[in-house]
This record gives structure tokens, sequence and C-alpha cells, in this order.
């Protein structure tokens, strides 16, 4: 039966549970289209196509990242700071593999005429940056850009691999994440304390469990 009250953010709301309930790189005109109950071209009265519905699901999920990374960083300092972005990021792609999936491949969509895009995904740089700031990081311009590099190949380059299944070894991940980040936190400059926050549990929020 087709879906009364149909619109463009309806329509995003159908995609992101496509995404939710698969993956991203499979999201689909048909499988929104399954779900409202109507025929693709219907579809078009709200989104311009597959690129521009792809785009505005990469829109949500980086604003929802963007919000877990300000709510874990809130009120820390020091070392505290980085390894709460790092479980932040990881609980999220836990919590929502899809939607994890379309961060990553924002910067690929390009931008949306209004420079939405463009604008959340800077915005998901300089609370990482704030952070290393909050840490004691110093440095401007280019130099903060490549460190936030540097902590965003870390954390991904594991929870990649953990989405993939490439853990096969029974030695729980858990721990190897907590060594990543004690090295990640070792390598950079910190020069400010810890908060007196209580530090994130390990994994934060959602994080994966077992071996």
């Amino acid at each position: 039966m087709p879906r009364a009250g149909l619109n463009r953010a309806a329509v995003v709301d159908l995609a992101l549970a496509v995404v939710d309930d698969g993956e991203f790189e499979g999201l689909t005109l048909a499988a929104v289209a399954g779900r409202a109950g109507v025929a693709v071209p219907s579809l078009y009265k709200h989104v311009a196509g597959l690129a521009d519905l792809r785009r505005e699901v990469a829109l949500r999920a980086v604003a929802e990242l963007v919000a877990r990374l300000r709510e874990a960083t809130e009120g820390r300092r020091g070392a505290d700071a980085v390894t709460a972005v790092a479980h932040a990021v990881r609980g999220y792609a836990a919590e929502r593999p899809g939607r994890y999936a379309a961060v990553q491949a924002a910067p690929a969509l390009g931008d949306d005429p209004q420079g939405r895009l463009g604008a959340v995904s800077a915005e998901a740089v300089d609370v990482i940056a704030d952070a290393l700031r909050a840490a004691g990081v110093a440095g401007s311009g280019d130099d903060v850009v490549h460190v936030v590099r540097v902590v965003r190949a870390a954390v991904h380059g594991f929870v990649d691999l953990e989405r993939r299944g490439g853990f096969g070894l029974p030695q729980d991940r858990d721990a190897s994440f907590a060594r990543l980040v004690d090295v990640l936190v070792a390598g950079l400059p910190i020069t400010a304390p810890r908060a007196t926050r209580a530090a994130a549990p390990p994994g934060g929020p959602g994080r994966p469990r077992g071996r």
C-alpha cells in the first residue's frame, strides 16, 4: 500500500532504513520504492535520483557522527579527548555500519547545491581538530590537517578491518583496540592534562563484543 504523506524527508528516512538493514553500497531506488509502496518514478517527485539520495543519506550520517563526537569529547582534555574520539567512531560504526560506510563515501559523492554535505563534513574534521587542541596538540593549518588524518586513518583502519571480519584470531578485539589507541596517543605531542571526567568505557556505546 502506498505510504501516505511521502516527501523528501520521508524518502531519506526510508533510504536510511534500507542502509541499516544492508549496506550503503546496496542502496537503490527500487529498494526505497518497495518500502514506500510506490513505483520508482514516484520517488522522482522528491529526489533527483540515486546520487541525490545517496548524498542525503551521507549528510544525515555525517551529522549523526558529528553529534556523537561532540557528545563524547565534551569536557575532556589531554589523552582522554583523543581516546573519546576513537571510541565514539568505533561505537558508531558498530551500531550503524551502513551509515558509517556512508560517512566514508561522502567525499566521493560530491556536494549538494546548498553545500550542506561539504559543510557538515568540514564540521566532522573540526570536531576532531578541537579534540586535539583539547589534548594540547599544538599546530595550525596544514599541521592540524595532517594530525587529523593520522587519527582518522588509524581508527578507520581498525574499524574497517573489524567490520569486514578481518580479525580472525581469538584474541579480544577490545584489547587490541585499546592498544591501538594507546599507541596513537603515545605518538601525539599531547601536553594537556586529563580532565576529571571519567574516561569512556572501552569501545564506547554500542561497541562490538566478543573476540
